[in-house]
C-alpha cells in the first residue's frame, strides 16, 4: 500500500509540474526561466520514478503481474 501511495505522489507532483511549466509559458512570455525549471523537475522526476518501479521490481517489493510467467 506504501508503494502504491508513493508512486501516486510522485504522479501527482510530475503532474503539477507539467502544469506549473504550461502555466509558466503562457504568463512569462519568455522572459524567465521558469518554464524550462519546471519542465526539467518533471523530467529528473519522471526518470526517477520510473529507476525506482525497476528497481522495487529487482528487489522483489513491487511484483508485476503476469510478468515473466
Amino acid at each position: 500500500m506504501l508503494i502504491t501511495l508513493v508512486v501516486i505522489a510522485f504522479f501527482i507532483v510530475i503532474l503539477w509540474n507539467l502544469g506549473a511549466g504550461l502555466y509558466y509559458m503562457m504568463t512569462d512570455k519568455g522572459t524567465t526561466d521558469r518554464t524550462v525549471r519546471a519542465l526539467t523537475w518533471r523530467i529528473g522526476l519522471s526518470v526517477l520514478l520510473i529507476l525506482l518501479v525497476i528497481l522495487g521490481i529487482l528487489t522483489g517489493v513491487i511484483h508485476p503481474h503476469d510478468v515473466g510467467r
